[in-house]
């Protein structure tokens, strides 16, 4: 059986990260693929608990670095029982975030040392690296204004503890997602997030099927 592909969406808050994510999921299993949906931090128990005690800002009293270190742990738990399993049984997985998102947010508090969070990244992911990143690319205060609406239609009891960071901070995590999309072009393509939905998920697909080699069934019959 083929390895599956890995897919990550990453891109600071109120990209669409999610919709696109479900969107692609969607057309690809329209071409007969299988294909598991998941994220970061999360996709297990014991990583779902960390995104709980991380997102609402009980970490953060102890620092990016604790963020981080936790952050670390529950991608080994993600990977080890969902991610590499699912590849290995052929299936595709998207996954909303990975191991960029870690290197822009606890990066981008300028409290924790590059090298040091290479290297945590270097142990945790061995040589598994996703085949395609797609970065979604959008102006910090419309991501902002978006993420902190949808919260608020949503009426989510715990606020997402970066949502509540300043500007400065989410220019350099944006920064940092476009200057990783930079150094590793083979990798990672950059979309621009600031068309509606169906506009963005054109250009996410055509990255896709560029990058991966799909094509669309065709809708007549040849036969």
């Amino acid at each position: 059986m083929a390895r599956g592909r890995f897919i990550t969406f990453e891109g600071g808050e109120g990209t669409g990260k999610s919709t696109q994510l479900r969107r692609l999921a969607a057309r690809l299993r329209g071409l007969g693929i299988e294909v598991l949906e998941t994220r970061e931090p999360g996709g297990t128990q014991g990583a779902e608990l960390i995104r709980h005690a991380v997102l609402s800002g009980r970490v953060s009293e102890y620092g990016a670095f604790a963020e981080a270190l936790l952050m670390n742990v529950a991608r080994d738990d993600h990977l080890r029982h969902v991610i590499l399993p699912a590849l290995e049984e052929g299936r595709w997985v998207l996954s909303d975030r990975f191991h960029d998102s870690t290197r822009a947010y606890q990066g981008a508090s300028c409290t924790v040392d590059e090298g040091l969070l290479q290297a945590m990244e270097e142990i945790v992911l061995s040589d598994t690296r996703p085949d395609l990143t797609v970065v979604l690319d959008l102006d910090v205060e419309t991501g902002l204004g978006r993420a902190r609406k949808q919260t608020k239609a949503e009426a989510k009891f715990l606020r997402d503890r970066f949502e509540d960071a300043d500007l400065d901070y989410h220019r350099r995590v944006r920064e940092v997602f476009l200057a990783r999309a930079r150094a590793e072009p083979e990798r990672c393509v950059v979309v621009a997030a600031d068309g509606d939905a169906d506009e963005v998920a054109e250009l996410v697909w055509r990255a896709v099927a560029s990058r991966l080699g799909l094509k669309e069934r065709s809708g007549t019959d040849d036969g």
